[in-house]
């Protein structure tokens, strides 16, 4: 498995899985599936509710806790109460650290993620977490944190796929030493049926989601697919051994079509509780 080395010296696997609905009582036999099939990167957050199930999935499995990454998130209405939310998904995970915790979504209109980065800052300090960052970030956005920052952000997770993929905020987070995070890495299903990605299916016999997978992995996206279904979390895992061409890559490049598929962070403003 393909790891990357974040501005901090933390290393994080690039194909994770990610826990985006699953249901709470799913939830610890999805991520031991998952962990049966090689993935060592698990990405949930308070506002999924399943925090709880992932915890009892990594106690359950015996894997030794160095050998897994977990990424959680803060949620948008307790950024005023970081540290404290902080130690309650702690607590239902289990752990005694985190290695990502992130920043849900800025909600501008609340003023208040600058206040949030900081107690993370002194969660980060204090080594209860490996490594800080953000998700759905725009560039003004890390105008604004980046002022009074005194830890640049190792990641930004994003809405990132073939018809949206970002390419000036990947652009911009790259040149900051802030590695890119893809969610909706599939388009939730969309990008998988055009033909250039079908007929790349078929020249390496892989199924359409490992080729989009493929790509995210070559063009050195960090990447967390989910999915309930036991063959499919193996057959995702999978895609860390697809290699694909220079015009391959370049053909499904060209599906951009802007198609966002989620919230607006410019504008989002709900508060996950």
């Amino acid at each position: 498995m393909s790891e990357l080395t974040l501005n901090n010296g933390v290393t994080i696997p690039q194909l994770g899985f990610g826990v985006f609905q699953v249901p709470p009582e799913d939830t610890q036999r999805t991520v031991e599936d998952a962990l049966e099939a090689g993935y060592r990167h698990i990405d949930t957050a308070a506002a999924y509710r399943n925090e709880a199930g992932v915890g009892a999935a990594l106690a359950a499995t015996g894997i030794p806790r160095g050998e897994i990454f977990v990424t959680t998130k803060l949620r948008n209405g307790e950024q005023g109460r970081a540290q404290e939310a902080f130690q309650n998904s702690r607590k239902a995970l289990g752990l005694d650290f985190i290695d990502l915790y992130l920043i849900h979504w800025p909600v501008p209109s609340q003023g208040l993620f600058v206040q949030a980065w900081k107690e993370m800052e002194r969660l980060y300090e204090n080594k209860e977490i490996r490594a800080i960052g953000v998700s759905n970030f725009l560039s003004d956005h890390l105008d604004a944190l980046l002022e009074s920052a005194e830890t640049v952000p190792a990641v930004n997770q994003i809405e990132l796929h073939p018809s949206y993929q970002q390419a000036d905020l990947a652009a911009k987070c790259r040149s900051l030493g802030i590695a890119v995070e893809a969610y909706s890495p599939l388009g939730q299903g969309g990008d998988l049926n055009g033909n250039a990605v079908t007929a790349i299916a078929d020249a390496h016999d892989a199924t359409t989601a490992q080729v989009v997978l493929a790509w995210h992995l070559a063009n050195g996206n960090i990447v967390i697919p989910k999915s309930a279904n036991p063959g499919r979390i193996r057959e995702n895992f999978a895609a860390s051994s697809l290699k694909l061409s220079e015009d391959e890559l370049s053909a499904i490049t060209a599906l951009e079509s802007g198609a966002r598929i989620g919230s607006d962070p410019a504008v989002a403003s709900f508060t996950q509780m």
